[in-house]
């Protein structure tokens, strides 16, 4: 878990963490091709390769994405470097198990950490765990900018991802205590 101290900075006597190197990224590679091959025999089914990525900054050790139709996933080296062999164990079948439950049920169809995604984990043998507990001092943390909102009866700092949905028109938040819509305080 983080501590209040600034998580980009080494903490006392620790140097910061270095990225997996090519030979750990190639044993990761592997098992994540282990672990798809393991979930094609119990479900009788072929799940292709797909591409893997070591391009992951912050508390997210993997994620699996879908973007414009192209499958991938990705992994954050640095937290690979100091918990290689827990991420091996947890993080490389949590997001073989978000790919495999895209490829039976779709994408759309299913919750992130859904019953069809936990039954897909166990039949894995592993525990389904949605995120992991991390010290993250000296691995680098990506922060987002806040905006400030405001609605009828109070202020909200937002995301830029959400900032991002209001500007585009894609979104919409209310909140939760009044029920009005958020607009930018300026």
């Amino acid at each position: 878990m983080a501590t209040e101290q600034d998580p980009d900075a080494p903490g006392e006597g620790q140097a910061p963490v270095q990225p997996i190197g090519e030979e750990q990224r190639q044993q990761v590679e592997q098992a994540t091709a282990d672990w798809l091959q393991r979930a094609g025999e119990l479900y009788g089914t072929r799940f292709p390769l797909i591409p893997v990525a070591f391009d992951l900054m912050g508390r997210c050790a993997g994620m699996y994405r879908v973007r414009r139709g192209r499958r991938c996933i990705r992994y954050n080296p640095w937290l690979f470097a100091r918990y290689f062999e827990d991420s091996l164990a947890q993080t490389v079948p949590h997001e073989v198990a978000h790919y495999v439950t895209d490829a039976l049920y779709g994408i759309r169809n299913v919750r992130p950490h859904g019953a069809e995604w936990r039954a897909i984990m166990r039949s894995l043998g592993v525990e389904p765990r949605a995120s992991g507990q991390y010290d993250l001092q000296g691995i680098p943390v990506r922060r987002q900018q806040r905006h400030r909102y405001r609605c009828g009866c109070d202020r909200h700092l937002l995301s830029s991802c959400r900032h991002n949905r209001i500007r585009r028109g894609e979104a919409r938040y209310l909140c939760r205590r009044c029920g009005q819509a958020l607009v930018i305080d300026e």
